[in-house]
């Protein structure tokens, strides 16, 4: 929380090693709640089912929804009771353990490099560095005498662009400190996380997180600061000379991504061409004021927007598109529509057909609700995981609308959800 701790480090975390698989990939193996590591201090280093299922559902589902994240290969429940302040209220109680294998690229995080500097352990922080660009940036040749520099400057612009695309889905992580923050920018670490239902710059996943540090509009910046505290980590091996053009280069890391979160949400509406970047800025920014203002579902207005017919846009009529008719209410929103269906003419050349599957490939359906969330581990905690089954085959497949009969079908015991799913996904 943008303080230094004095160590970093997982305390319920055990690396097993790599792995290489059928396909020639190198994945690194790790078991999350096995026990008390090196860094547990006064922790158990155990897991229990609720926050276990947590991650293996979301890291799932990040990864179906293109989001560059770790992976999630099992799930195993223990017997084993474990005491947990769920809510950080002093009201303590008995939980079953899990342990969840989870698999990444690499487990090296900006603390990993931290911790080095920070005890001033340079050759093993060299050592480190050569290794993790050796293994996973293989493109920069180890001889090149900037390649500490040119590392650096990948991890700022693929950083900024992972962050962008959290936004886009509207997920935000609850501890974006700079030890959950992965050297090869994927998703790590699923402690508190959330998806946004109605759209809120200011939703905060974390019950512990009271000043909102890590609050979802506030990630961007978040990352400016993990990313600056990783060139102070940096700085024993840079020169001068290469400090300096590392400081221009984070500089610019806001603009990387400012671009990427305006591509992004292009696409999300359906623009095509890059003549009218102006209007379009305007519209984004107008279309999540409206939002904002009627705290309309950000998930389903952007699939809504992919499902409608630009007849029905134009005459408001949004029959069972319950988002659409809560953001209609906005009186900016005939005003913004005007717009919105001129920018949608251009080019005239496209039906609005291939208009609709080019927004429903990059707008979700489905997302890991919160409450979805809660209901699978309610039943898992009684040894029922047919809903948490249920909602891994629900989440790998977020741009395809699920039948409610096929789903219902799924689980011996349908949740209450399930045959409202192919209407709605509001709670």
């Amino acid at each position: 929380f943008g303080y230094w701790a004095g160590q970093l480090g997982d305390g319920r975390a055990h690396l097993l090693g790599q792995y290489l698989n059928r396909n020639g990939e190198t994945w690194e193996l790790q078991l999350k709640g096995s026990g008390k590591t090196p860094y547990s201090r006064f922790g158990d280093g155990r897991a229990v089912i609720r926050s276990s299922v947590r991650e293996f559902l979301c890291s799932e589902a990040m990864h179906f929804l293109r989001v560059p994240t770790s992976r999630a290969a099992s799930l195993i429940v223990s017997e084993e009771p474990v005491l947990r302040d769920q809510f950080y209220n002093g009201n303590v109680k008995t939980e079953r353990g899990a342990v969840v294998l989870r698999l990444a690229k690499s487990w090296f995080r900006f603390g990993s490099l931290e911790i080095l500097a920070e005890n001033g352990e340079i050759d093993l922080l060299k050592k480190l560095l050569n290794f993790v660009i050796g293994e996973h940036f293989s493109w920069i040749h180890s001889d090149d005498p900037d390649k500490y520099l040119v590392f650096f400057s990948t991890v700022v612009t693929e950083t900024a662009q992972l962050i962008a695309q959290w936004i886009s889905v509207g997920f935000a992580h609850g501890v974006c400190n700079t030890d959950n923050f992965s050297l090869l920018s994927v998703t790590i670490d699923y402690g508190p996380f959330g998806f946004m239902d109605s759209y809120d710059p200011n939703f905060v996943p974390n019950a512990s997180d009271d000043e909102g540090r890590y609050r979802i509009g506030a990630q961007a910046e978040v990352g400016l600061f993990n990313l600056e505290k990783l060139l102070v980590a940096l700085s024993p091996v840079l020169t001068q000379g290469q400090k300096k053009q590392a400081t221009i280069i984070l500089k610019g890391y806001l603009d990387i991504y400012q671009m990427r979160l305006q591509q992004l949400f292009k696409d999300k509406l359906g623009f095509l061409g890059d003549e009218e970047e102006e209007e379009d800025d305007h519209l984004i920014v107008l279309l999540l004021k409206m939002m904002e203002d009627t705290r309309s579902d950000f998930t389903m207005t952007f699939r809504q927007l992919s499902e409608v017919s630009t007849n029905q846009l134009r005459s408001g009529n949004f029959t069972q598109m319950w988002a659409l008719e809560n953001l209609s209410s906005h009186k900016l929103f005939s005003d913004w529509l005007i717009v919105y269906l001129q920018r949608l003419s251009r080019p005239q050349s496209e039906s609005d057909l291939h208009r609709q599957q080019r927004m429903k490939r990059v707008n979700p359906r489905y997302v890991l609700r919160n409450w979805m969330a809660e209901s699978a581990i309610r039943r898992a905690e009684e040894s029922d995981f047919s809903e948490v089954e249920l909602l891994h085959h629900i989440l790998s497949s977020p741009f395809v609308t699920q039948d409610s009969a096929e789903v219902a079908g799924y689980a011996a015991r349908p949740p209450l959800w399930a045959n409202r799913l192919k209407v709605s996904c509001s709670s």
